[in-house]
């Protein structure tokens, strides 16, 4: 079954654009100039044009399961991919965001195709190693009626988004990887200054 749903999202992608799949390592990770993390297992990034600001992570294969990591989004920066024939509401982030209103931007973001959202739980939580915000979610996908569960970790540092939102389905997918996303989670540091660049 797992292999049957990789096939699908791999063909559906395809179908639009060419996808590429690359391993990131276990180890410390650097994504984007600032945000860096230390993963205890491989993931695979997921990469195609137009998927948006986020790096797009799994660990099943989309759809899956997939973790979105958001490294220094700027105020004003629109927070999911914007096809352009795309009529439904675009959703920014804004520098002075209180946490409440930075879960309804993600809310906004995740049932743009129709799909439903109940936020469960919001809490402070540091992340990033500054003050921040965790969150869980259940989402019911439209496309086919699955039930997923989510978390979320955000912080804005310097006013710029660092963020975390993995979802799976609740029965199996989630539970198994929890753990991973929280301990992800608890290793973020955020960079004051870019990484360099190797020349």
């Amino acid at each position: 079954m797992k292999t049957l749903w990789i096939v699908l999202a791999v063909s559906a992608l395809g179908a639009c654009a060419p996808v590429q799949t690359r391993k990131v390592d276990s180890g410390e990770q650097t994504v984007g100039d600032r945000l860096v993390v230390k993963l205890d297992g491989a993931w695979n990034h997921i990469t195609a044009p137009g998927m948006g600001p986020a790096q797009t992570w799994t660990m099943e294969g989309l759809p899956v399961d997939q973790l979105l990591v958001y490294s220094g989004l700027k105020d004003g920066e629109v927070i999911h991919a914007q096809p352009s024939s795309s009529t439904a509401k675009s959703f920014s982030f804004r520098g002075n965001m209180q946490p409440d209103e930075i879960v309804a931007m993600f809310e906004g973001m995740l049932t743009r195709d129709g799909s439903t959202f109940k936020l469960v739980k919001l809490e402070p939580s540091s992340f990033g190693g500054g003050k921040g915000l965790r969150f869980e979610y259940a989402i019911v996908r439209k496309v086919d009626s699955v039930q997923l569960s989510g978390v979320g970790f955000a912080t804005v540092s310097n006013g710029e988004l660092f963020a975390l939102l993995y979802s799976a389905p609740r029965l199996g997918f989630f539970p198994r990887h929890q753990g991973r996303v929280e301990q992800i989670a608890g290793s973020a540091k955020i960079n004051l200054k870019p990484a360099a660049k190797p020349d």
